[in-house]
């Protein structure tokens, strides 16, 4: 049984093409790593013309920059909202102000409906920046030859040339004003997961809805 599950996850792995996440660095096959950036996202369309004119500008520099492999990843993941509809009816039943509570029921409604019509979607941006053993000479071909004692150093070198390749980046991302971070374990664990699971978002906790407080429903 335990040969049969190592077999398992060893085919995976290999399926993956991911050999260890070390801190924010992915390690992959092949004497390959990479880290990963998320990008915060922006409504272009209510932009004026001058700053819709200004980020594609600045975008451009962005790209114009970039003298390494790159790729920008754009992800959409259907949202279950059920548990969200359930809350705002619990929150309607339990309210003791009848004004409130019938805002809240015509809120419930409206979102009811146009779940019905519309597809609920998170979108995600990231983009990945790439470092291969090559770069590091002659003890990154032995890496890439599978040499078990260069690993720890691959990672550091990596490490080391991957977040120097993401400063001037986010720095260019900046420019278009826009936030963004580098995935550490945890998320990146967390994102691969949801990613070969085809995983979707539950909002199953209240912190992670926004919940109309009763103010904001009897001031509008």
């Amino acid at each position: 049984m335990k040969g049969s599950a190592q077999k398992l996850s060893n085919s995976t792995q290999k399926f993956t093409e991911i050999q260890d996440i070390v801190d924010d660095v992915v390690i992959l096959n092949g004497g390959y790593a990479c880290i990963v950036l998320e990008i915060s996202a922006t409504n272009f369309a209510l932009l004026s013309p001058d700053e819709q004119d200004a980020k594609i500008y600045a975008y451009a520099a962005l790209l114009n920059s970039i003298s390494y492999p790159v790729q920008i990843i754009i992800r959409s993941k259907r949202v279950n909202i059920s548990s969200y509809i359930k809350l705002l009816a619990d929150e309607a039943q339990q309210s003791k102000n009848p004004l409130f509570s019938k805002y809240i029921s015509m809120y419930k409604d409206f979102i009811s409906e146009l779940v019905k019509v519309n597809t609920i979607l998170d979108k995600k941006f990231y983009i990945v920046i790439y470092y291969s053993s090559l770069e590091s000479g002659i003890g990154g071909v032995s890496q890439q030859m599978g040499v078990n004692s260069e690993q720890n150093l691959f990672a550091v070198g990596a490490k080391s040339a991957l977040h120097s390749k993401a400063e001037g980046l986010l720095n260019q991302i900046g420019r278009v004003n826009l936030r963004a971070e580098i995935l550490g374990k945890e998320k990146l664990v967390k994102l691969f997961y949801e990613i070969f699971n085809d995983a979707n978002i539950n909002f199953e906790q209240a912190e992670n809805l926004v919940k109309p407080s009763e103010q904001e429903v009897l001031e509008k």
